[in-house]
């Protein structure tokens, strides 16, 4: 039996959760042969019907919401479709990367139906920040020392892989992304430092109720693997922790680190 789900918020409208590394939100036809989903746990765990408003890729750990009725789920979704959502995201990349920048490159849909090169390009933007950086006295690639950073990435769209796709496309890609990611770098993590999983998460959420309006700000801390991980860099001040707050405007800010 899988371990109970931590809830991040919960009241008569809706549930805030932390999505484990690893977990599928729902059933799908591109894995036929899993037993263990998301939304049933959920539902199981609460003892009534949850209805999804947005999606978190699989190896993607962090924060998601549920809505208790389909009225709601209206009202959540239109609100992530309508980008009226403030996600925030932390990523350990490969490499330096920059203080700050607007990543705006159109994306290709990926829906494993049609060659990518048929599908239309689709305007993607992304804001990141370099949050802290680390260097390792090891030759994992061409240079005797390897570079790692963490990233803040704001997504002001949502594009399949959005993240993953920006990062790797500007030259940093994240770490343990197989897709869009450097093997040898996924390798010395995985091996060196017994980090087997992509290092993305999503920590922050912020958004309007959708009963009475007011901003929730929703937080979430991350695994164990991945914490561990920001400590032994020396990036434990970057550490977010569980948390839901009532409190000011969310429509021009991210959720707060």
């Amino acid at each position: 039996m899988s371990a109970p789900l931590t809830l991040l918020h919960r009241d008569d409208h809706l549930v805030a959760v932390h999505k484990p590394a690893g977990l599928l939100v729902h059933r799908t036809a591109l894995a036929r042969g899993e037993r263990e989903f998301l939304l049933q746990q959920l539902r199981d765990q609460l003892g009534q019907r949850v209805y999804p408003v947005h999606r978190l890729d699989r190896p993607t750990s962090g924060v998601m919401v549920f809505a208790l009725s389909p009225e709601v789920a209206t009202l959540l979704a239109a609100a992530f479709s309508e980008r009226r959502v403030a996600k925030r995201y932390l990523a350990v990349v490969r490499g330096v990367g920059p203080e700050q920048a607007r990543l705006d490159y159109a994306l290709r849909e990926e829906d494993g139906r049609r060659p990518k090169a048929e599908m239309p390009a689709l305007a993607a933007v992304t804001e990141v920040r370099r949050l802290d950086s680390v260097e390792l006295p090891v030759r994992v690639d061409r240079y005797p020392q390897a570079r790692y950073s963490l990233m803040e990435a704001l997504p002001l769209t949502g594009r399949r892989h959005q993240i993953r796709r920006h990062l790797s496309r500007r030259g940093y890609p994240i770490i343990g992304d197989a897709k869009h990611g450097k093997r040898n770098h996924n390798r010395f993590f995985k091996e060196q430092l017994g980090c087997q999983r992509l290092l993305l998460a999503a920590v922050g959420l912020a958004f309007d109720h959708p009963a009475d309006g007011r901003p929730l700000r929703l937080t979430c801390g991350l695994e164990p693997t991945m914490a561990g991980l920001l400590e032994r860099f020396g990036w434990a001040g970057h550490l977010p922790v569980n948390q839901a707050q009532f409190g000011e405007s969310t429509s021009d800010a991210a959720p707060a680190p």
